[in-house]
């Protein structure tokens, strides 16, 4: 078992069990297994913990076929079931991948790999890496995925490994040279999750998440394993599933990370909905370099304190947008920089959404007509203009109340 200092006490609590006799007396074999699982889900909270009662399971090694006495056709049709691509619109590159290959499966056909899938990527402006169906795969590919997304030639520790059964740490480093070329680190990526991802899909997820190179969007992974196996409980019919090795996490600091609880999403939304919701992060991301580009010339052709704007560009050059994934993302972190450098509360950006499509009670609220260019004919449209700038009563005790607010131009006073 991955977590071996969780066993402290089991074997008390199994001592007990057989005490007690209730497990002992119960004659179904399948209702024993369900119940076992139970009681050691529920002792070392860990759902991956399955114990099954299987008679016709076959114990003989399952044989594997030589990568070298596949035809190159026939791996072609092996990773075309397993890898997809595609350029979507926004020349967005999707990447689909439904098992993680091995690196026995790299290294033979890693030249076939760059040239029918990945150097059909490079050219686009960001990446989706799909995820989703990817419930399996080899721990041995890790490194490979990770090497052509990693921002540079420099070797990473990205996970160490650890197995109980030989008490060893095998640590994941990315490779310092690729064939063919790794994505541009200007580029933006994002991986696509849900709840049925697991195991070294997993791992991608969490590894890309805390290098700060994807964006995770979806749903909570399965929370699975590196390495499940079945083990056969003495001679019996009886199996224990249990997860023999499991990630150290060097990138979360040695902290439990996803083996387990799984990977939490950046952007949590229904896996159905995750492309489209991450197509739209990248539309967002797309658009930052001219929002910042108007953002400085409005600092400097407009902004009253102009000794203020120079650490104001300067500001604004070396901010971190890697988390940005929305208006409300981007509104905040440039408020919050802005007004700490300029000391002026005043300095502030909103984001102005079409009229029909704002939320919240302060939304719109700046994005006022052209009223001064031409003043309503009609009496009821009038009226309602002159409602939304001014606000006329009489308090209790003959007191008359004029609210303001905003003030409009000359011209419109003058009509109305």
């Amino acid at each position: 078992y991955c977590f071996p200092e969780n066993l402290m006490g089991m074997q008390e609590a199994i001592e007990q069990a057989i005490k007690s006799g209730e497990i002992l007396g119960i004659s179904d074999p399948q209702t024993l297994a369900r119940v076992l699982t139970v009681g050691v889900q529920s002792s070392l909270n860990d759902p991956r913990l399955i114990i099954s009662y299987e008679p016709s399971v076959l114990t003989a090694p399952r044989t594997i076929t030589a990568l070298t006495n596949l035809t190159q056709e026939e791996l072609l049709a092996q990773l075309q079931k397993a890898i997809h691509y595609n350029v979507l619109e926004g020349n967005v590159g999707y990447f689909r991948v439904d098992d993680i290959p091995s690196q026995e499966v790299v290294s033979n056909l890693g030249g076939f790999l760059v040239d029918n899938f990945w150097r059909k990527l490079l050219g686009t402006s960001a990446l989706v890496l799909d995820l989703p169906h990817c419930t399996g795969g080899h721990v041995s590919g890790i490194s490979y995925v990770i090497s052509y997304l990693h921002r540079g030639n420099t070797v990473l520790n990205v996970d160490p490994l650890y197995d109980p059964p030989s008490n060893t740490t095998t640590e994941i480093w990315t490779l310092p040279q690729v064939l063919g070329e790794r994505y541009s680190a200007d580029k933006d990526v994002v991986v696509l999750t849900s709840g049925h991802t697991g195991g070294v899909a997993e791992d991608i997820a969490y590894i890309l998440k805390q290098m700060r190179r994807a964006i995770v969007v979806g749903e909570q992974t399965v929370g699975g394993a590196l390495d499940l196996q079945k083990l056969r409980i003495g001679q019996s019919d009886f199996f224990l599933t249990v997860p023999v090795s499991r990630s150290l996490g060097a990138l979360g600091g040695g902290r439990q990370t996803w083996d387990g609880p799984g990977v939490l999403p950046c952007v949590g939304t229904p896996a159905e909905q995750a492309l489209e919701k991450a197509l739209a992060i990248l539309t967002l991301r797309r658009g930052l370099p001219g929002v910042m580009q108007d953002l400085e010339e409005a600092l400097q052709d407009y902004y009253t304190l102009v000794d203020r704007v120079p650490a104001l560009l300067h500001h604004l050059a070396s901010m971190d947008f890697s988390a940005v994934v929305s208006e409300e993302d981007l509104v905040t972190k440039l408020n919050n920089g802005l007004q700490a450098v300029s000391e002026d509360p005043r300095l502030m950006v909103r984001a102005i959404r079409p009229q029909g499509t704002s939320s919240g009670p302060e939304a719109g609220t700046d994005d006022l007509p052209e009223v001064a260019q031409a003043v309503p004919e009609d009496e009821v449209t009038r009226q309602a203009l002159v409602d939304s700038v001014f606000q006329v009563s009489v308090l209790p005790g003959n007191v008359g109340y004029l609210r303001f607010d905003r003030f409009v131009d000359a011209s419109v006073l003058g009509a109305l």
